[in-house]
């Protein structure tokens, strides 16, 4: 049996299915016109599973799938190279991961706010260890979404967020502030997948990395 391979479903899926096509692994049916979640490949014998980007990580870590592509604050967020390999930049979904706050709020311009910051996030872990790093307390308020929301309701002070235009954060009153990292869709693959299954692993990564245009050299175990 081939790889079996855990992607992003959504936007980053439609700009990854090129790169696999271009690896021979095409899957039996169309993964973003069926209601399936396991695609078999035409030819290779290679798997597609589709899935939230969320829980690419836990797949590959695991096992369940030798090879992954999620965004990186995905991988940030999971914990990254403990568990499994970060092999691959493909250079696709690109935005930033950001602290934002009310345009008119002290925050934004560059007041002190007085006791711990209040901060709504999905990315806690991120969140937490990048204002540890600023010597900054924050009291984290977990949202699954609309961030946005949470300083017009005095949840909190500012947000920690993906940004892409920034035209979501405009039209509700907001600001981007800090990055915290650049973000774009990474391949990660299981730590035994990479020794067991080394020859086509690499073949994949070399083919996806002439796709995307990257001269990243090969294996960073």
């Amino acid at each position: 049996m081939g790889l079996t391979i855990a992607l992003n479903r959504g936007r980053i899926l439609s700009e990854v299915l090129p790169m696999m096509q271009q690896a021979g692994i095409e899957p039996s049916e169309d993964p973003e016109s069926s209601r399936k979640l396991i695609f078999e490949s035409r030819t290779g014998g290679h798997r597609l599973v589709v899935m939230r980007g969320s829980d690419v990580p836990t797949y590959v870590e695991y096992g369940a799938a030798d090879v992954g592509v999620t965004g990186k604050d995905t991988i940030m967020e999971y914990g990254g190279g403990a568990h499994f390999y970060e092999q691959l930049d493909l250079g696709i979904g690109r935005c930033r991961l950001m602290t934002a706050a009310p345009a008119d709020s002290a925050l934004a311009q560059g007041r002190d706010v007085r006791g711990p910051l209040r901060v709504a996030t999905k990315f806690v872990n991120v969140a937490r260890r990048y204002f540890e790093a600023e010597g900054r307390q924050v009291t984290l308020i977990p949202l699954s979404g609309a961030m946005e929301i949470a300083p017009l309701m005095n949840l909190a002070d500012c947000i920690v967020d993906i940004v892409d235009t920034g035209n979501t954060l405009k039209a509700n009153g907001l600001v981007a502030l800090e990055t915290i990292a650049d973000i774009s869709s990474r391949v990660i693959v299981n730590r035994a997948s990479m020794r067991t299954r080394f020859g086509e692993v690499q073949s994949l990564l070399s083919v996806l990395r002439d796709a995307a245009g990257n001269d990243e050299g090969g294996w960073r175990g």
